[in-house]
This record gives C-alpha cells, sequence and structure tokens, in this order.
C-alpha cells in the first residue's frame, strides 16, 4: 500500500502539458476543482472525466500511474459509497431487509461521489506528475506575491509547502524500508485488535521520527551551505514565461468550463 502513494511524484517529460507555465497549471487545477463541484449531474462529471483522459493522454503519463494514484483512497472511496447508501432514504426503494434500506436516491448519491472523488484526485494529481518541486516552488510564490505587501512571508510559505511536498515519496519510502526491517526482526504488524496493532506502530513511528528529523537538519545545513537566506535578493536560473500554450489551455479548459455551465442551467 506504502509503495501506492504517488504523491510529490514528477515524471520528466516534453509533453504540451509539461511545457505549461506552472502557475497556469495551479489556476488550471483550481478551476478544475471548481467545475467538478459546481456540476450537478453525471453530464458534468462526465465532461470532467474526458478533460482529464485528454490531459493524461497528451502529458504521455501511463494510465497505471492513474490508477495506482487511486489505491491510497480506495478505502475511503469505499467508507463513503457504504454511508450515502446506507443514510439516504429518499427515494424508491430498492431493497429493504430489517432495518437496513437502499434506496434509488442512495445508489445514485453514492455513484455520484465516486465519480467526483476520483476525478479530483486523478486531476489534481497531474499537477506534480508533470512539474518538478523547483519549478512548483517559484510559481506558488509569483501567484503569492501580492501577499507581500501585508508582510506575509511568501517564499517561506512556498518553500515549506514544496518541502514537505517533495518528501512524501522519501517519507513513504522510509516507513517501507523501516517496516520491512522490523518484520524481519519478528514484529507482529498485521494481527491482533486496534490497540496491539496500534502498539505495534510504535517500533515504526519512532525510527521514522528519528529519520525525518536527521533529514531536515541535513537540508537544514545544506541550504546553510551555500548560503541561503531566504527569497530577498535571490535570482532565478530559469526565468517563468507564459506563452501561446497557456492560453490555447486557458481556452479549452473555459470551453469545458462552459459546457459544465450550460448543463446545469438546462439540467442535462
Amino acid at each position: 500500500m506504502l509503495k501506492d502513494i504517488t504523491i510529490g511524484q514528477f515524471f520528466p517529460g516534453n509533453s504540451f502539458v509539461h511545457k505549461l507555465d506552472p502557475r497556469f497549471k495551479i489556476v488550471f487545477t483550481i478551476i478544475f476543482i471548481v467545475m467538478l463541484f459546481v456540476a450537478d449531474s453525471f453530464a458534468g462529471l462526465g465532461i470532467g472525466i474526458v478533460f482529464v483522459l485528454m490531459a493524461f493522454l497528451i502529458s504521455k503519463i501511463p494510465f497505471a500511474m492513474m490508477l495506482k494514484s487511486l489505491k491510497p483512497i480506495l478505502s475511503i472511496i469505499i467508507f463513503t459509497s457504504v454511508l450515502n447508501i446506507l443514510f439516504i432514504r429518499t427515494g424508491d426503494v430498492v431493497f429493504k431487509w430489517a432495518f437496513l434500506t437502499i434506496t434509488k436516491q442512495g445508489l445514485t448519491t453514492a455513484a455520484f461521489m465516486v465519480i467526483r472523488i476520483v476525478a479530483l484526485i486523478i486531476g489534481t494529481s497531474l499537477l506534480t506528475y508533470t512539474t518538478s518541486p523547483i519549478v512548483l516552488t517559484d510559481a506558488i510564490e509569483r501567484l503569492l506575491s501580492p501577499l507581500k505587501k501585508i508582510k506575509v512571508p511568501v517564499h517561506a510559505l512556498a518553500m515549506m509547502m514544496t518541502i514537505a511536498l517533495r518528501f512524501i515519496p522519501t517519507l513513504v519510502e522510509e516507513t517501507d524500508k523501516i517496516m520491512s526491517a522490523q518484520k524481519a526482526r519478528g514484529a507482529d504488524l498485521e494481527s491482533g485488535n486496534i490497540i496491539q496493532r496500534a502498539k505495534a506502530l510504535v517500533p515504526i513511528l519512532v525510527p521514522l521520527f528519528v529519520s525525518s528529523f536527521r533529514r531536515a537538519e541535513e537540508l537544514a545545513l545544506a541550504m546553510e551551505c551555500r548560503c541561503y537566506h531566504g527569497g530577498d535578493g535571490r535570482t532565478r536560473m530559469k526565468q517563468l514565461k507564459c506563452g501561446y500554450r497557456d492560453f490555447v489551455a486557458l481556452f479549452v479548459l473555459a470551453g469545458f468550463m462552459a459546457v459544465v455551465i450550460v448543463f446545469n442551467v438546462y439540467g442535462i
């Protein structure tokens, strides 16, 4: 399960999506999220699914990675579906037994929520798949630069967000190594009740925290040795520039958003 976590991973490429300005990609992601929550029908969500599949196809990211990004939240999807099916009692009754009542409205709502969550996770994961952490830091800082006027430490916030995102795969790999080492020493991490399993996690969490603090200290020393002192006076080797690709992508996304709005207005 830990190996299936793909948050923060970057896949280098030379596709149309990779070449987009990272500032535009962040804005595209926000618009896409809004589009999913604005859609109030399966047809509207279908438009969002089509957009995601088209983006993955253009980015040349393997579809296996798209499915892999869903594995860590599979239990959440199932739990959400069960709650909607069991606790929504409005609409025509499809199945009833004792206290258990399943209605058509409950099934419809469960399916709608599953599609929305799946599209949300897949669409947002494309941002980190096609954007390196360093470029993402610069994009976040540029987008939040107006906040500097009210003394908000924009550069520090962007750096912290990107470092946290970057080290998720590293911590996942470290956790997997620690779990394998503890199992090799005879630790039982899978049997017993909830309390016993929680106690079994202590030999994993302690070295994980120690390793995390050690990595943080090493990173701080490396930045200090390179005379890093924040964003004041800092220059960039690569300047962010928007081009025709960004406006073409914005026009296409706006078209998809307009179709969703039309579907909502006409009840499609």
